[in-house]
């Protein structure tokens, strides 16, 4: 019985604190790196498509037309 109890397996996320904590980094890293990675993309793929054709009031602009 006393076998059973001290033979604690060696890549246990529950029992090795060490191995945990650097798999939980690279989750966090590969996470981080895809959050990243996505949002780039979704920006090159919706990018900036040019200037728009939009009438402006005279009396709206720089240099203002007043009557």
């Amino acid at each position: 019985m006393s076998e059973q109890t001290n033979n604690i397996p060696e890549k246990d996320l529950a029992s090795n604190w060490v191995s945990s904590s650097k798999f939980l980094f690279y989750l966090h890293v590969f996470c981080i790196l895809a959050f990243v990675l996505g949002g780039c993309y979704r920006l090159y793929d919706q990018g900036y498509k040019g200037k728009p054709d939009v009438e402006v009031q005279g009396s709206s602009q720089y240099k203002p037309d007043y009557k």
